[in-house]
């Protein structure tokens, strides 16, 4: 049986590193300074979370990473990550355990006694939406429960036919569920609460994507990741073939004015550029080269006020440090105008997310 004090444990199919030898690991190469270190961030996706398989990734772990290099983070988004979930009452209502929980860590926040930054001041939680209409009754509760911060829900619908693909989803749904009558009805009723919808899926599934976006253009969607281009399992070593082919679904979907993209998650293990296999950590400069691909393309097509770049934290700790992250992405704007950058680094997030703007 695999403990959280080893070394490895199980993760989405794949080894995911607990903390202490992350820190070992990353330790190898001194963290860098933050570039432009004044530039005001929201961070609009990361995790919060204690699990057996995944460690424990709480407050105090968030800001320690944030603080190593001192990037100017201002506010950040909590993503649902099936935390904390109620443990008893209708199955339906479980997920608002989650709400709870988060909202409870963005109160500690707020209080100003953890320092400036304003940590979840948005929170995105989970909700069946194959129960349909009658998941109403389960984003009205989450609603009141998360103390005006819940702007809306994800529900994950990454699939793949293979095994090795299968292997690094936490959760299995069906394909194309996202078409289902009763998962349609369900995802109607966000945009009668107000309430956006967190698209995350891998590319091969990005058709579906679109026509859920054509089909509820009031609905403001959110793709995590640049749309999960995957490298791993039978997609290793295609990486310029399926570049073609998420380009061309990338540029369909920017067609959609109700989506906006996230840069980031691109140090998933999934992407298959394999940073975690090696002795000692990228530096900000090797990821930079290696994400430019899907960056730069999303950015052309979907103009920086749709574009938000995220730290996708603590998943994305597997290939490298929050402050690398940070100026990797700053090293592929730099050449960006000052009202682009505000864009990409807060101004998306804010109005998507309806945030203090810094």
């Amino acid at each position: 049986m695999t403990h959280i004090g080893d070394s490895h444990v199980p993760y989405y199919g794949t080894q995911f590193r607990t903390d202490p030898f992350l820190a070992a690991w990353l330790a190898k190469r001194p963290t860098e300074a933050a570039l432009e270190p004044d530039l005001p961030i929201i961070d609009p996706h990361h995790h919060f979370w204690d699990t057996a398989h995944r460690g424990r990734y709480f407050l105090e772990h968030l800001l320690a990473d944030i603080g190593k290099g001192k990037h100017n983070i201002v506010s950040t988004v909590f993503l649902e990550c099936q935390a904390m979930y109620r443990k008893t009452g209708a199955p339906e209502m479980r997920p608002v355990g989650e709400v709870e929980f988060v909202n409870g860590i963005a109160a500690m926040s707020a209080s100003g006694n953890y320092g400036p930054i304003r940590v979840a001041e948005a929170i995105i939680g989970h909700a069946n939406l194959t129960l349909g209409a009658r998941v109403r009754d389960v984003l009205e509760e989450q609603m009141k429960v998360g103390g005006g911060r819940f702007r809306g829900i994800r529900y994950g619908v990454s699939w793949d036919p293979h095994p090795e693909i299968q292997n690094f989803v936490s959760r299995f749904v069906p394909p194309g569920i996202n078409r289902d009558p009763n998962f349609r009805a369900g995802f109607s009723q966000l945009a009668k609460l107000g309430l956006s919808f967190e698209s995350w899926q891998y590319h091969p599934q990005l058709p579906d994507a679109i026509d859920l976006a054509r089909a509820f253009p009031e609905t403001t969607i959110i793709l995590n990741h640049v749309g999960g281009v995957l490298g791993v399992g039978p997609y290793s070593g295609r990486r310029k073939e399926i570049h073609a082919t998420w380009r061309k679904d990338i540029a369909e979907l920017a067609k959609c004015p109700n989506v906006n993209v996230k840069l980031g998650g691109i140090g998933m293990t999934s992407f298959g550029f394999g940073f975690h296999d090696r002795d000692y950590p990228p530096t900000s400069q090797e990821l930079a080269d290696a994400w430019r691909q899907y960056i730069e393309p999303c950015i052309e097509l979907f103009g920086v006020d749709r574009c938000m770049f995220e730290s996708n934290f603590p998943p994305d700790k597997q290939s490298c440090g929050y402050t690398e992250l940070w100026n990797a992405f700053k090293i592929l704007t730099k050449n960006a105008s000052a009202a682009e950058k505000k864009a990409l680094y807060s101004g998306t997030a804010a109005r998507v997310y309806r945030l203090i703007a810094p």
